[in-house]
């Protein structure tokens, strides 16, 4: 078109004015007819793109998850819950906006490349060839560099796993994170690992500078080379015409221009090329077959036999946990399994469950077959045999769903999975009668349809277990294991559950694991375990008569002194049901209430990613020469139309003038290419060095502002664990997106667009001003309705994808429920649903999203076509020279280009807006800095044990309109050793909640040595206090950096301390007997491989390395055996009788508390929340014959 259009200036045309303008008029309306086709091309392709591009991050999701949830327990063991969180959702999503936007582009480039070279082909074979050296070198420089980048890349994934898995183990651990003080060390902890991939991520600078430079320069040395060989064939009579070597010219300078639209597209690619391979790595692995026997060709109702099993656990190859085990589980009879912890009993569960498999480790084959009946248990279909078994675990695990759903899950797999739901429902309440879980059900506001949070944190310990109950019982299996089933339920409850249990058993085959041995009197038949062997079997009266037992031994630990009393049975009306629902309700009823908390705000692109900017401003070093290379890029268009002028000029000449003027003008693009290198070459590394700093600064940032959160904020549903994991993994991400080389060209873009308006008003105010005004409104328009489609899509996909992350985490964490209850297909159906909800949602949009975007990709032809139709008119009449209309049209399509390349980031500056808002979300408010401000200068650093006071105490939970205590009063003397007992959800817990300032009284004081608490400096004040949680909580690292965690200096402790807190722990016997001592790697399958008693006694060890003025203990004994229990609860008097710490635990094992300076016994007190009913010692609190003696009564083993 434009080798026609020139014809009209020469010396020898005969076209007239008329002629002239008529070819304008059809040019232009050809160009018209062009934008309608790109529009509708461009609508059509980006719109099928981006429904791939869901449904293809869709499908690998929930293919990833197939394979994963096909895995055996030893592989997961090795898989943390953030790497999953870290594939799933960053991993996911890069691959997803490498198809729909990135591909799209990539495909568009290379059809124009394909289209620009089919033309100048055909008018010109020798000079496309020769100009096409340029692009052979391009593809050349990719060829090499794309393989570097990603593996860089594949490096920097695999340090972005690392931390993610710390951020997954710290989040989803924050009240022992918070208890210990620990958040700066494990903040630090997850610092290294993100210096590492800032270290690796800083490699890729050198590589994007060499390949931008390369691939520019190359780009525009192509223009000169298409020039000036162009002319030199024209000369020599190789081209006949003219407007041929302009054609051809044109073409390739489209063509080359089109390599620049691919550079970004590909480092992309790069980038999910990489994200694919650990979505393949999984996807592609090996599956067990878990195919084999099942009913009726097999029946379970028969006798389970161990014959000389030895088992070792993949993590601990050099510990042998069974050593020759043999055991018969009677049908149809209760066998309970009791002994120290670490001694072999819940590795029996494991087997049982199939979790491990027997001879699967070549390099220490284990020994021995477990049989049902005369089939070996490794023949037999794995589902079916999971749903023969009913597993009620000593850690219950509930979904974040509702009661009912909870309980429901326990039929997946049974006759009863598909039936009504009129039919399950009788079923679940059947259950739950039976679990005795129906009364504080009923009294909950919503019921059965009542959500019990992440893990179940809105229930308490007893609830959570006594659904578990329920959902194990509701399936009526062949088999029951009871794994300490009822250590989390107060004295009164277990009574009854037991009753229950007991009823259940009947022409069961059960096996009870049990540390309180009153569960256990009336089994058919008792295992003794000790050192992974049996050593002692027969029934309670047989294994008594023995004397100096095992089994006799851990009786007497357990002896409860009743006095003389002469107790009556007390009738087990429970009252304390009554607090359970409270205890619910309170954390419940209105859990959609967060007006309390704080609030969203939206904030614009300086008041989001500026603050960014400042914060980071010490990186000026990197991102002003990012600047300073995109200004210089970006005047590369002003200047390159203007060249492409006077080029067009030149073809005007003749003899040796052309000759001259060809090789002045093709030189100087020639040197325009050179400062054109350079200048990408600096924004290549300037830009990837300023993203990794800024990437790495903002997840740190985040990370730190997240743990350092209040508890309550911890406690909303939209802020569970899985969810800010998936949040910490992406937002950085897209900021660091933004800012790095998708950054740069925006900016690139605008300059670019400022200085192509500039250069056409210097040559023409009234053909640049009919451009501009008539051009760029609609353009801007159009690129404002994307970007704010864009930002609501973007927001869609985050809170969507957010929540279904969040799901598949919670699944993955508990995957020995899930497995237990088979209910793999269960999680991933509904996985599939949560993402082909968000998918349709997503569809929906992407039909306005990518309108507007075709729209705005288009429009410069609209302009192009005005110019080209009103700089046609201004040259017929003369009134513009060639010279002055060609820079004119050039700079005006340049300019247009460069507005539409700016406004295709519109979905990387509105996704980066949106990731910067969230996390300026999590920024400290006003209210949470002064929490944790001291008031006053005095930190309360006491020399002896501290004293406490509570004293008018009002305090409820933020979700319940009902308080919990209403004038609490309480004093507890310095040095003393305190116990609070009642009922489940009577507000224990909650008591040493308030200690630890995990939550503040709404009214009232709670004092440490006469000093308000909430005066004191939260870290300061922790310093004092130990925790120990019912729920035990280590961290990856070694045995010795767990025990000195949250110390102020870890390294400064001597081994003789250590070992004397994890002695007084009775853990440190079993630390040296491991190969590696203190120095062990507690990873996650190590943790794993970890009796729940074992890492108890870890957690003790540490809370007492930390020598504090108050220990707390929440339950922290319940997972020990009896001997290990006597042993801590020793070491425990004795430094409760040297007066150095006070101690106050709540217990549920009466005998632990019985030697206690004071016992507080909290109970219902009406519409005013729960208060104290009794206090005193054991001795007095008996002989008053109260509530606390009804327990004990219930309690003590020999009645």
């Amino acid at each position: 078109m434009v080798g026609e259009f020139n014809g009209y200036f020469t010396d020898d045309s005969s076209t007239t004015e008329s002629e002239f303008k008529s070819a304008i008029s059809k040019l232009s309306l050809y160009i018209v007819y062009l934008f309608i086709a790109k529009f509708a091309l461009t609508y059509f392709s980006m719109y099928c793109f981006r429904v791939i591009g869901l449904r293809v991050s869709g499908t690998l999701r929930l293919r990833y998850m197939h394979a994963l949830f096909a895995q055996p327990i030893s592989k997961l063991d090795l898989v943390s819950v953030g790497t999953v969180t870290n594939t799933i959702t960053t991993l996911s999503n890069s691959i997803q906006q490498s198809i729909s936007d990135k591909l799209a582009i990539l495909f568009q480039s290379l059809a124009l490349l394909v289209a620009a070279y089919a033309i100048a082909f055909r008018y010109s074979w020798a000079l496309t060839l020769v100009t096409s050296a340029a692009l052979v070198f391009i593809f050349a420089v990719c060829f090499i560099a794309v393989p570097m980048m990603t593996k860089i890349q594949r490096q920097v994934d695999k340090a972005d796993e690392k931390h993610s898995s710390i951020a997954a183990e710290v989040i989803g651990s924050i009240r022992t994170v918070v208890s210990l003080g620990a958040e700066g060390t494990l903040a630090q902890r997850y610092a290294d690992w993100i210096e590492i991939a800032r270290l690796r991520g800083r490699k890729l600078s050198v590589v994007m500078a060499v390949q931008l430079g390369l691939v520019f320069f190359a780009m525009y040395a192509s223009y000169s080379l298409a020039f000036w060989f162009g002319l030199k064939l024209y000369r020599e009579g190789h081209i006949a015409n003219i407007n041929t070597v302009i054609t051809v010219f044109f073409s390739v300078m489209v063509a080359v221009s089109v390599l620049g639209r691919i550079a970004s597209p590909l480092v992309t690619i790069a980038k999910a090329a990489s994200a694919a391979d650990a979505f393949f790595e999984m996807i592609d692995s090996d599956r067990p077959n878990a195919g084999g026997l099942r009913g009726p060709e097999v029946s379970a109702e028969a006798d389970l036999v161990f014959q000389d099993v030895h088992f070792t656990y993949p993590s601990r190859p050099d510990s042998k946990v069974l050593k020759g085990l043999n055991a018969r589980f009677q049908k149809h009879k209760t066998t309970a399994l009791v002994g120290p912890s670490g001694s072999g009993k819940s590795t029996i569960v494991g087997l049982l469950e199939r979790w491990y498999e027997l001879n699967a480790n070549a390099a220490h084959p284990d020994q021995g077959a477990i049989l049902v009946g005369e089939h070996n248990v490794q023949d037999l279909d794995l589902k079916w045999w999971r749903t023969q078994i009913g597993l009620v675990q000593q850690e219950p695990i509930l979904f974040n769903d509702t009661i009912f759903n909870n309980i429901a899950y326990g039929l997946i797999g049974t006759q009863w999975e598909h039936e009504s739901e009129d039919v399950k429902k009788g079923l679940v309440q059947q259950a739950c009668r039976e679990a005795f879980a129906d009364e504080f059900i009923d009294r909950l506001p919503e019921g059965f349809a009542t959500m019990v949070g992440e893990n179940g944190t809105k229930l308490s310990g007893g609830q959570r277990q006594r659904l578990a109950i329920a959902r194990s019982i509701v399936k009526q299996p062949t088999i029951l294991i009871l794994d300490e089933a009822t250590s989390a339920i107060d004295v009164r409850g277990e009574k009854i559950v037991q009753a229950a249990l007991d009823r259940l058993a009947e022409n069961r085959t059960t096996i009870v694991i049990a540390h309180r041995l009153t569960t256990i009197r009336k089994a058919d038949h008792i295992i003794v375990m000790k050192g992974g062997v049996d050593v002692e079997q027969g029934t309670h009266e047989e294994l008594l008569a023995i004397e100096d037992g095992v089994y006799s031994g851990l009786v007497n630990a357990q002896t409860l002194e009743m006095l003389d009393a002469e107790g009556s049975d007390i009738q087990d009306e429970m009252e304390d049901t009554d607090d359970d629902a409270k205890s619910a309700k309170m954390s419940l009823k209105g859990a959609g209430k967060e007006d309390e908390l704080e609030k969203s705000k939206t904030r614009g692109f300086f008041g989001s990613i500026g603050v960014f900017l400042y914060e980071n401003r010490g990186q000026w070093r990197f991102y002003i020469p990012a600047l300073l290379g995109a200004a210089g890029a970006g005047a590369a268009f002003p200047i390159q139309s203007w060249l492409f002028a006077r080029i067009i000029q030149v073809f005007q000449y003749s003899g040796d003038k052309l000759v001259h003027a060809a090789n002045f003008w093709a030189l100087m693009f020639l040197v325009l290419a050179i400062g054109n290198g350079v200048c990408y070459a600096l924004i290549g590394y300037s830009a990837n060095r300023f993203s990794v700093e800024i990437s790495s600064y903002c997840r740190t940032r985040y990370f730190q502002d997240i743990i350092e959160k209040p508890i309550p904020f911890h406690d909303r549903i939209d802020n569970a664990s899985g969810s800010l994991v998936s949040r910490l993994a992406t937002d950085p991400k897209q900021v660091q997106e933004l800012l790095g080389i998708n950054g740069a060209l925006p900016c690139m873009s605008i300059f670019g667009m400022i200085g192509c308006i500039i250069i056409a008003f210097t040559f023409g105010w009234k053909l640049s001003l009919v451009a501009v005004l008539a051009a760029l409104p609609c353009t801007f328009l159009a690129a404002f309705m994307r970007i704010r489609y864009e930002v609501q899509f973007d927001a869609m996909n985050a809170a969507v994808y957010s929540g279904s992350s969040q799901f598949a985490a919670e699944a993955i964490d508990a995957f020995r429920t899930v497995s237990a209850l088979t209910m793999e297909d269960a999680i991933l159906n509904r996985y599939s649903t949560m993402l082909l909800a968000q998918q349709k949602k997503a569809f929906h949009k992407a039909w306005y999203a990518t309108l507007v975007f075709a729209f705005s990709d288009s429009v410069e032809l609209c302009a192009m076509a005005l110019t080209f139709w009103y700089g046609g008119q201004l040259l017929a009449s003369r009134e513009y020279e060639p010279t002055s209309f060609f820079v004119i049209y050039m700079a005006i399509i340049q300019g247009g280009q460069q507005a539409g390349q700016f406004f295709s980031f519109g979905s990387n500056i509105a996704q980066a807006i949106a990731s910067a808002n969230r996390m300026l979300d999590f920024r400290p408010t006003r209210n949470e800095a002064q929490q944790q401000m001291a008031t006053t200068d005095n930190a309360s650093q006491c020399a002896t044990a501290a004293s406490i006071s509570f004293r008018d105490v009002t305090f409820r939970y933020a979700s319940h309109d009902r308080p919990l205590f209403t004038g609490l009063n309480l004093d507890i003397s310095p040095g003393q050793f305190v116990a609070f007992v009642g009922p489940s959800g009577c507000g224990k817990t909650t008591v040493i909640s308030l200690l630890e300032r995990f939550y503040s009284p709404a009214k009232g004081t709670v004092l440490l040595n006469d000093q308000d608490i909430t005066t004191i400096e939260p870290a300061t004040y922790r310093k004092t206090i130990s925790l120990v949680a019912q729920e035990p909580r280590l961290f990856e690292g070694t045995i010795r950096e767990n025990i000195t965690l949250g110390l102020p200096n870890p390294t400064e402790v001597s081994d003789a301390e250590i070992e004397q807190a994890c002695r007084d722990a009775e853990i440190h016997d079993f630390i040296t007997s491991l190969p590696q001592g203190y120095a062990t790697e507690l990873g996650i399958k190590a943790q794993a491989a970890l009796s729940g008693g074992q890492r108890q006694r870890l957690c003790i060890a540490r809370a007492l390395l930390r020598k504090p003025k108050l220990l707390l203990l929440d339950e922290a004994t319940s997972s020990l055996d009896s001997q290990s229990e006597k042993v801590v609860q020793a070491a425990l008097e004795r430094l409760a009788a040297k007066r150095c710490m006070t101690i106050v635990a709540v217990a549920h094992r009466l005998a632990t508390i019985q030697k206690a300076d004071a016992i507080f016994v909290f109970g219902e007190g009406g519409l005013g929340g729960s208060r104290v009913v009794e206090q005193g010692t054991h001795a007095e609190l008996v002989g008053r014959r109260g509530v606390y003696f009804q327990m004990c009564q219930e309690n003590a083993l020999d009645r």
